[in-house]
């Protein structure tokens, strides 16, 4: 909290709002909702999507367009003529929420500063995959994060955390949706406590040691690929972690699989990892390290996804392993 600052309604501040995707949404309505004055909305451009590659917006220019508001689509961040929109707005304050990195001139431009709503509780989990990264290590509780943005990624000052808890079987999207309503709640109680400076700002570096900190990198599809030497707890948790998007990966009878949904048996057979179970009908299990992962959703190349019982009545399975 800042002394001598004059306190304000959030009502009161013009805001800027950044973001792109479903996760976004959320928190651009919550703000509309609190009566706060957005002055402008910055999201991606227009892209070509689907069978047809038909000209697709994203659900925050949708989210935009039907409440009225000013939209900007900037190709590059740095483009003279966006700078000079983003000026013309005169924001006191900018938000992001899953949106791009942004250069200094944009982050630095308003008086109170640029914040950010992040998925996990920081300094923990920096980077672009906080979600997925948390279920994948089996974390307990996750939380969200609102903090000033500064050169290094997700190394602001914190402004207010909120945690939650992770059940022992759900997915990363099932965490997401959670994580979306609670971030968005979090993010009105920021812009409330920034307009009337009730806020105490924390360094992350006071939090815990950069040794001891857990990162949260970008996925990519080489990252994907399932380890059946590992433990069946290590298995799941990759699983429910990468799904529903970008899906856990192995291959049943040459054919890529994706797994979406699965459970653990343990045992003390020592059955050879990647060996397949099934009776045909009702279930289909994979050996790990110390047990068994039992298949319940899962897509095979060239099919849809769907339920195993579903996909064992229409599948008979060539090879006894992966």
């Amino acid at each position: 909290m800042n002394a001598g600052k004059e306190k304000k309604r959030m009502q009161d501040l013009r805001i800027i709002f950044m973001g792109t995707p479903d996760f976004a949404v959320s928190s651009l309505a919550a703000l509309v909702d609190a009566g706060c004055q957005i002055v402008g909305v910055i999201t991606a451009p227009d892209k070509p999507a689907g069978r047809g590659m038909k000209m697709t917006e994203s659900v925050v220019k949708k989210y935009a367009l039907e409440k009225g508001l000013h939209i900007l689509q900037p190709e590059k961040l740095k483009n003279p003529q966006f700078i000079h929109s983003l000026k013309v707005l005169n924001a006191d304050l900018q938000i992001v929420v899953a949106f791009r990195m942004l250069p200094e001139i944009v982050w630095g431009m308003p008086s109170l500063g640029t914040i950010n709503l992040h998925g996990s509780l920081l300094p923990q989990y920096r980077g672009a995959a906080p979600i997925h990264w948390a279920v994948i290590n089996g974390e307990k509780e996750t939380g969200v994060t609102t903090f000033k943005l500064q050169h290094a990624i997700d190394t602001g000052d914190i402004l207010l955390q909120k945690n939650f808890q992770i059940g022992p079987d759900e997915t990363t999207g099932e965490v997401h949706d959670k994580m979306k309503d609670i971030g968005a709640k979090v993010l009105v109680e920021t812009i409330k406590g920034i307009a009337e400076n009730s806020l105490q700002e924390k360094q992350q570096a006071s939090i815990l040691s950069e040794s001891s900190l857990k990162h949260a990198p970008k996925l990519f599809t080489e990252n994907c690929q399932i380890n059946w030497n590992q433990s069946i707890d290590t298995i799941h948790n990759f699983i429910r972690g990468l799904s529903p998007f970008p899906g856990a990966l192995s291959k049943l009878d040459d054919k890529i699989l994706k797994i979406y949904r699965s459970k653990k048996e343990s045992s003390t057979n020592k059955e050879l990892p990647g060996t397949v179970f099934s009776d045909g009908k009702t279930y289909l299990k994979i050996a790990g390290s110390d047990g068994f992962i039992h298949l319940l959703d899962l897509q095979l190349e060239g099919k849809k996804r769907m339920l195993t019982e579903d996909f064992l009545r229409g599948y008979r399975l060539a090879n006894a392993r992966l």
